[in-house]
């Protein structure tokens, strides 16, 4: 195991990281909890990396499944997913920055949602997105189409509570 090697990777690909988790922890703690754990699960795989994808996308499965195990195991209330939640989040939101909206809006979807629409917004398509999740490449269409109706109706329903008198 090439101790060096695997921190170059980790500091090549930190923002990637970093992002998974602002997608899926709101609080700093949580998402520095989150980036360790990522980290602790890249190096302990890292010797089995074959190659046989690039680092990154290698990066984006381990990093997903360590998330989406991780929000398992978690109880239901530090997730945004349930009405109350999204309720609470466009009450506390002050942001008229509509990227910070739209991150935000994400991070009410479901944990599988969410790393589909990470995976989508770094530019991989439906069929590598469906062979990192373990789905099939209709069912991601599938979703990805009930997704933007999500974001569309919550983003719209935001924008539109926070611009009326």
């Amino acid at each position: 195991m090439d101790k060096r090697h695997f921190i170059q990777v980790i500091d090549q690909h930190r923002g990637t990281i970093r992002s998974l988790c602002q997608v899926y922890y709101a609080t700093p703690e949580d998402q520095k909890d989150a980036f360790q754990d990522i980290v602790l699960q890249l190096w302990k795989s890292f010797d089995s990396f074959e190659g046989k994808s690039q680092i990154n996308t290698w990066i984006y499965r381990v990093g997903l499944n360590t998330l989406l195990s991780k929000k398992r195991k978690e109880q239901p209330s530090t997730s945004f997913t349930s009405i109350d939640g999204y309720q609470q989040l466009l009450q506390t939101s002050n942001s008229d920055d509509d990227l910070e909206l739209l991150h935000q809006v994400i991070q009410t979807l479901k944990d599988v949602d969410k790393a589909m629409v990470v995976l989508h917004l770094e530019g991989y398509k439906n069929k590598e997105i469906a062979n990192m999740l373990d789905l099939s490449t209709s069912n991601v269409a599938t979703r990805f189409n009930r997704i933007k109706a999500q974001l569309k109706s919550r983003f719209n329903t935001h924008t539109y509570a926070t611009k009326r008198p």
